[in-house]
């Protein structure tokens, strides 16, 4: 088995696909309905084996997704708690996010034991993301 997808339930795909599209630089892969919802598969511009797939739409609307203000406040709670992308530099990539208006849940912080610089954001939605960079 491999990793695919990870798939975002939000309220309205144009909100979604301008922030994953517009602000992370994502690419939109392929867009579908289904019944009242409207769907997309986005992927990061260099990686062709993971996506995000975003529900948008439909009746009712999702219910708000719980607000992260901060990691351990997060940790509470069961479930879906967020998906991570790989990036060259956490620092750079925060810096850019931060230019383009994302909020950062937590600063850049070295996870010594998985040899890993993390950082976490949202999304519109409240969903969390989290930043790795590979260190030597």
């Amino acid at each position: 088995m491999r990793g695919h997808h990870v798939a975002v339930r939000t309220p309205d795909l144009q909100t979604a696909l301008d922030f994953y599209v517009g602000t992370l630089d994502f690419r939109v892969v392929a867009t579908w309905d289904y019944a009242d919802e409207q769907l997309a598969y986005v992927a990061p511009a260099t990686d062709d084996h993971f996506f995000i797939e975003i529900l948008g739409g439909g009746a009712p609307a999702p219910a708000d997704v719980r607000p992260y203000t901060d990691l351990g406040a997060s940790l509470k709670y069961a479930g879906y708690h967020h998906f991570c992308l790989t990036v060259d530099s956490v620092d750079a990539t925060v810096g850019k996010l931060r230019a383009r208006g994302v909020s950062i849940v937590t600063e850049p912080f070295v996870l010594e034991v998985i040899s890993r610089r993390l950082a976490f954001f949202c999304d519109p939605f409240g969903n969390l993301i989290e930043l790795a960079e590979v260190l030597d």
